[in-house]
């Protein structure tokens, strides 16, 4: 995900995007617990994309 998509969402798809990010996130690290991740590259992706909606969301509560 780019910053760029997110200019685009309202406030309410981006909370509904982050919950989805924070669940995807949650199992990547249990299958990387139980050492059934295969790509584990997923899982810097997704803390990324969390920063990304969070920073957003932050931006938009400042304005």
């Amino acid at each position: 995900m780019k910053f760029v998509e997110l200019k685009e969402k309202a406030p309410k798809v981006l909370v509904e995007s982050l919950a989805s990010i924070k669940k995807e996130l949650f199992n990547l690290r249990m299958q990387k617990a139980e050492g059934k991740l295969e790509k584990t590259s997923r899982l810097r992706e997704c803390r990324r994309d969390y920063a990304r909606v969070k920073t957003k969301l932050t931006q938009l509560k400042s304005v």
